[in-house]
């Protein structure tokens, strides 16, 4: 009993600090309390904001309330002319962040890290150039677009709630916005294969793709612990970065045997025929060019039959000497 006194002047003190309340008097009967009070509004408004709350009891004390489900969509609007309440303002908010939830984490969370995949194990297979970069650009194209709508969502959903701030991960999605805007317009400045700048405008775009996505990782489990939706959701999530983390580790040793492979066979092709053979290695010994640029003759020679050789320059023509063992 005691705690029921305790709720009810506690109520009775909140309604004081909101409105201008009196004449306040409340009962208790079948477990329910009813608090009974004039309010006076502050404006001319007849509709006012209302939430509620219910929680576990134990013995007379009452318990923390459930922070996720329906405890999360209690509020609504109450006319007091006409006595109709209404939960469509708060049902609306949930759904704008619900929104902004899921579109952020399709774009900056999955679409991203799909696209950096592409970029970077597609092109390692020659059949796939140069439709690779084409795919990159339009993953990433519209994981911006997305991503830029949920970002918008979010700075709409911020100016709308001044009183509960989220500030890390308000910074984060201002960062990010920022660095996938630079990497459009990087696009634009992307330096020819054979250009000077282009090593050092790679490093920049690797560093700052990968960022990218580490960063939006992390700001999505920073929306999960604010959202509070359901576990499945989440484990949704997690299975799906895990999916694509398994598929980068895979890919990352295929591609590294593709390239070592390639440049074998690329090492091998520029040997003359019968060099690396079962009689060991060999040796090249060209003859010098005569005056008018033509070469006499070239010579493959086993290395082991080789004793020692020499170049000599008489006037303007080179000589090898070698002897054999």
């Amino acid at each position: 009993m005691a705690g029921m006194v305790e709720l009810v002047l506690s109520l009775s003190v909140l309604m004081s600090m909101i409105f201008s309340s009196t004449a306040q008097s409340s009962t208790l009967a079948n477990n329910e309390i009813i608090i009974f009070a004039t309010i006076g509004l502050s404006n001319t408004s007849t509709t006012v904001n209302h939430v509620w709350q219910d929680g576990a009891v134990s013995g007379n004390a009452t318990q923390v309330h459930a922070t996720s489900g329906a405890n999360v969509q209690s509020m609504g609007t109450l006319n007091l002319l006409s006595g109709e309440s209404s939960s469509t303002g708060g049902n609306d908010r949930i759904r704008k962040r619900n929104i902004h939830g899921v579109l952020n984490a399709v774009s900056w969370g999955i679409l991203m890290p799909i696209g950096a995949l592409i970029a970077r194990y597609l092109k390692a297979f020659k059949s796939a150039d140069p439709a690779w970069f084409y795919l990159h650009v339009g993953c990433q194209s519209i994981a911006y677009i997305v991503g830029v709508a949920g970002w918008g969502t979010g700075l709409k959903l911020g100016s709308e709630s001044t009183s509960i701030q989220y500030d890390a991960h308000r910074t984060i999605g201002i960062i990010l916005f920022c660095l996938g805007t630079l990497q459009v317009f990087a696009l634009l400045l992307r330096p020819k294969p054979d250009h000077k700048y282009r090593f050092y405008w790679n490093i920049y775009h690797h560093l700052v793709g990968y960022s990218v996505i580490i960063l939006s990782i992390i700001n999505i489990f920073k929306g999960f612990s604010i959202l509070n939706p359901d576990k499945k959701w989440k484990n949704a999530y997690i299975g799906v970065i895990a999916a694509l983390a398994f598929n980068a580790v895979w890919l990352e040793g295929y591609t590294w045997y593709l390239v070592v492979k390639r440049k074998r066979s690329e090492i091998a092709g520029k040997m003359p025929h019968g060099m690396n053979g079962s009689n060991g290695s060999w040796c090249a010994l060209t003859e010098a060019p005569y005056e008018d640029g033509t070469v006499s003759s070239a010579h493959f020679l086993p290395l082991m039959a080789v004793e020692n050789f020499a170049a000599t320059t008489k006037g303007q023509k080179s000589y090898l000497e070698f002897s054999s063992v």
